[in-house]
């Protein structure tokens, strides 16, 4: 069997372009750093360096894909993206759906996608916006799904169940709760999907 040989700089077969997923971690990982910090710290008080050293990442980086610390936040303080994941379920499976989503973003990703909410009033004028942003993309939106009476009161009374089981299993940390949800997070969302479902087709 004879060698193959090719010239120098002659590639035998494309290259893979690793650059732009590398880009898309980082970008994620300065994401979830200043969601982090936003809900443990006032806007104000947060530095792009504070973001880097949690990213691990330097401060020209973040500048470099998000412009300046105003634009991070912006994007920090929307919740068009997760409510898109939140919500992404048959309307009669959206609940248990909902509950699932929330345990399993905070067990596997360490992100709540509605908990940050909790904490707008650490963030002065900021925190409008993130209540703005978060009655648009994940209140208005659910309730627009919605069918019957007094969508826009239901919707809130869904959210409000998801809430509280965020800070119960994120901040106030329920051992309980924590050890089911490591172990099976599908009980939890039979016990307490019900709930949320009822608020949803009454």
């Amino acid at each position: 069997m004879s060698a193959v040989s090719t010239r120098p700089g002659t590639p035998s077969a494309p290259a893979p372009a690793p650059a732009r997923r590398d880009a898309e971690a980082t970008k994620a990982a300065i994401l979830r750093a200043a969601r982090h910090l936003l809900a443990r710290h006032a806007h104000a008080d947060i530095t792009l360096k504070d973001v880097a050293e949690r990213a691990g990442v330097s401060a020209p980086l973040i500048l470099k894909y998000f412009g300046n610390k105003d634009s991070l936040f912006a994007r920090v303080m929307s919740f068009d993206t997760d409510a898109a994941a939140l919500l992404d379920a048959p309307l009669d499976d959206l609940g248990r759906h909902m509950v699932r989503h929330v345990l399993e973003s905070q067990r596997d990703r360490g992100a709540d996608p509605l908990l940050r909410i909790v904490f707008a009033p650490l963030h002065g004028d900021h925190g409008d916006v993130l209540r703005a942003n978060f009655r648009a993309h994940v209140v208005d939106a659910l309730a627009a799904r919605l069918t019957g009476p007094d969508p826009d009161l239901r919707a809130e009374l869904a959210v409000a169940q998801l809430i509280g089981l965020g800070v119960m299993y994120g901040i106030a940390r329920g051992p309980r709760l924590r050890d089911s949800a490591a172990a099976d997070v599908g009980d939890i969302a039979d016990r307490y999907g019900p709930a949320v479902q009822a608020q949803l087709t009454p």
